[in-house]
Order: C-alpha cells, then structure tokens, then sequence
C-alpha cells in the first residue's frame, strides 16, 4: 500500500506509433476527451507526441489502468503499442495532471542528459527502452516543462 492510501497505485510507461498522420487539431481533441475520462477514473499521467509516435505515462490503481490500456490498444489511431514499463509506484507523479500535454520539441527533449545521444541518432518514442523511459519521466516530473503544459 502506498503512502497516499492508493492501494495496488502502478504507473505504465507505453510508446505507441500512429495508423494515420494526427493534426494539432486532432491530437487536442484526443487530449480533452482522455482528460474527461482520465479525471472520471481517478488516471493522472502524461503525453508526448511527435513525428508519429507517443510517449504516454499513466497512473491510477492497477485494474482501471491495465481496462484503459485495453481500451487504447483497441484504438485504431494506435499501431505497435508497446509496455516500456509497468510497475507499482509509492506515489504519483503527475498528480496534477489528468493528462498533461508539453508543448516541446524532439529536439528539447534531446537536451534531457542521457537522452541527447539517442534523440540525435534520430529515433522516436517508439525506440526508448526502460533506462530512457525513467530519465525522461524524472525530467518531466521535476523539469522545466511542468510550465509548457496544454
């Protein structure tokens, strides 16, 4: 049991590749309507998107996490969804966040340390394994980009 009484609280880290190109318009539509339905289920998280893939941080209790994986594993917008990490976590990290959307580029993220040389080998989200994944969660939950949120 966690220290917030969050019982059986995980986070899942997934990188998944879009079947079609998404417009902003598109991907703020996704956002508000994961933000309605995070905020229903008690979901706190994070989404990064470029160049055709997402990078996706979701935490909440255990169960309705993986029933929401099921969900966008099932969207037709979503191709090679792959689980970096799934995990139990003692506290959130995106409390705040029914689903928070930095505005910022590849080429910012590729200034996170020990994330710069995978970026500029040019590789996507879909390429992060565990180590990146946790390097790019910590600077986002600590980072600068807390402030770039839309």
């Amino acid at each position: 049991m966690s220290d917030n009484n969050e019982p059986n609280l995980i986070h899942c880290i997934y990188a998944s590749a879009e079947t079609a190109p998404l417009s902003e318009d598109d991907i703020l539509a996704i956002l508000a309507k994961a933000r309605k339905t995070n905020a229903s289920l008690d979901v706190t998280g994070m989404l990064l998107y470029d160049n055709g893939a997402f990078f996706q941080v979701l935490e909440g209790e255990a169960e309705t996490v993986e029933a929401l994986l099921k969900k966008i594993e099932q969207d037709k917008r979503h191709d090679r969804l792959t689980r970096i990490i799934v995990e139990p976590i003692e506290e959130r990290s995106f409390a705040e966040w029914s689903m928070g959307y930095p505005g910022i580029t590849i080429n910012e993220i590729s200034q996170i340390e020990g994330l710069n040389d995978f970026f500029y080998t040019g590789k996507s989200f879909m390429d992060l394994n565990e180590g990146r994944a946790k390097k790019l969660l910590d600077a986002f939950k600590n980072g600068q980009w807390r402030a770039t949120l839309r």
